[in-house]
Parts: structure tokens; C-alpha cells; sequence
């Protein structure tokens, strides 16, 4: 698997950095590149980049991918959008208390989710969002030519200048969000779209 992470939790950034893929348009690949590519890959579009970005190494559970020069973002293990760095901002964001994203799919009914943000350079720090999250039927949606049946989800963001929804698509058995638009900052919308998913090695 991807950074031969069987038993390790980091590697160097100049050998993920050798594995970066950026473009400065919008970005369309093929299954045959991202398989000829034995990294773990997503594409991603925010107002300011198109890229396919590549899994760096995980730190702290957390996943570090790559998408462009000092451009970084950073996933949970389900596919939730933690922050990024780089591009002359920095925004982070977390779940206070219990999250719902562990566990997708035991929402049936509207679940509420208190959310902090770090916001840079505006220098807004811990700003309070409440997001409400429900479940809103399925779609097909179709990935490097692979068409899923996913459960989408929609989260409501309201406070601290937040009036957003987040949407995601995941597998209805895992909850593993394979696509989703989320917002990081009020604007500021990441579209993100599993490729080649990575996939912790087992005992």
C-alpha cells in the first residue's frame, strides 16, 4: 500500500513531493493514470487550485495529502476535510464533542454538530459553527467510469459568518465519504473526490 505503511506513520515529504501531480486548469484523469500511479490519489477543486493531489503520510491519524506546492490539505480516516495549508491561507477546523462521521450511516434523523474554526490570515481563532447534519436519499455517482449507488448526506453551517452546506456521498455500508463539497471558511468550498482511496494495512 501506499508509502509502504504497513507498519509506519510518516515518510519523508521529498519523496511525496516526487509523487505530486499539479494542474492549473481543471483536471480530468483517467482510471489508467491513477492506476498507473501506486499512490493514493483524490482529485480536488477549490476557488484557487484544480489538482489531483497524492497521499503524503499520516501524522497522528490524520491523512497529509499533497496537491501543489505548499499546498497541503488534511483528512480523517472517513474522508472528512480536517484543514489546509499553503496558498497564503490557513484554515482548520474541528468537531467539538461527538461527531456523526464516524458512523454515517446510523443517521436517520437530523443530528446536530458543534464545529471551531481557525481562520488565517484573518486571525479568527475558535469561531463557533453549528452544523446540522441529515440524510437526504441516494445518487449514483459515477468515479473514474465506476458507478456507485452512495448515500448522501447534507450538513447546514450556521454561525461565525457561516451560512454553507456541506454535501457528502458514502458508501452506504461503511460511511466512508467517497465525494463531497465541503467548506472550510465562509466562500471557501473544497470539492473532493476519491480516486484511489488509502486503505490501512491489516494484521
Amino acid at each position: 500500500m501506499v508509502l509502504l505503511l504497513a507498519g509506519c506513520t510518516s515518510v519523508s515529504r521529498s519523496t511525496s513531493d516526487s509523487f505530486r501531480l499539479l494542474f492549473n486548469r481543471q483536471v480530468e484523469v483517467s482510471p489508467e493514470q491513477v492506476a498507473a500511479n501506486r499512490f493514493p490519489q483524490a482529485q480536488i477543486r477549490t476557488p484557487d487550485l484544480s489538482a489531483v493531489m497524492v497521499l503524503g503520510y499520516i501524522d497522528e491519524g490524520q491523512q497529509v495529502w499533497y496537491a501543489a506546492d505548499h499546498a497541503v490539505f488534511r483528512l480523517d480516516a472517513n474522508g472528512l476535510l480536517v484543514g489546509t495549508t499553503g496558498l497564503g491561507r490557513d484554515l482548520q477546523g474541528r468537531i467539538i464533542g461527538a461527531s456523526p462521521f464516524g458512523r454515517l450511516t446510523d443517521v436517520v434523523a437530523p443530528i446536530t454538530v458543534q464545529r471551531e474554526y481557525d481562520w488565517l490570515p484573518a486571525y479568527a481563532m475558535g469561531v463557533q459553527v453549528q452544523g446540522t447534519v441529515t440524510r437526504a436519499g441516494t445518487d449514483t455517482v459515477e468515479i473514474l467510469g465506476r458507478k456507485r449507488e452512495l448515500a448522501r448526506f447534507e450538513e447546514v453551517l450556521r454561525g461565525g459568518g457561516m451560512k454553507e452546506r456541506n454535501i457528502y456521498w458514502a458508501d452506504p455500508t461503511t460511511g466512508f465519504i467517497w465525494k463531497s463539497k465541503q467548506y472550510l471558511a465562509p466562500g471557501y468550498a473544497v470539492e473532493l473526490v476519491q480516486l484511489k482511496p488509502y486503505r490501512q494495512a491489516k494484521d
